[in-house]
């Protein structure tokens, strides 16, 4: 008898540890996956709108308007008369954006 009882508790264990393995893998990919790769094609549409004459951040934090954009090399001029080449994917955003974030926070 004490067999029996046993058995059907170890059959209902295992269904909650895979409801409960299953249910801790869809947290995971709402609370990190999901945002990311969000935040992924947002950047790539950036990425690809940029056009001459853009104020722009770099992720290295070099402020620049953009003079000219060659494939994936962007020229940026950092001065009058000064210019400086980067990679498109070391732009992050457009200046107006992170002065407005700056402030807000």
């Amino acid at each position: 008898m004490f067999f029996l009882l046993q058995a059907s508790t170890t059959g209902s264990s295992s269904w909650i540890n895979l409801i409960f393995i299953v249910s801790m893998f869809l947290v995971f990919w709402l609370l990190m996956i999901r945002p990311q790769a969000k935040r992924q094609k947002e950047q790539k549409l950036f990425q690809e709108s940029l056009d001459k004459n853009k104020d722009v951040v770099t992720s290295s934090g070099i402020l620049g308007r953009i003079s000219k954009i060659e494939d994936s090399i962007v020229t940026l001029e950092v001065s009058p008369k000064v210019y400086i080449r980067v990679t498109k994917n070391a732009i992050s955003k457009e200046l107006t954006e992170n002065i407005n974030a700056t402030i807000e926070s």
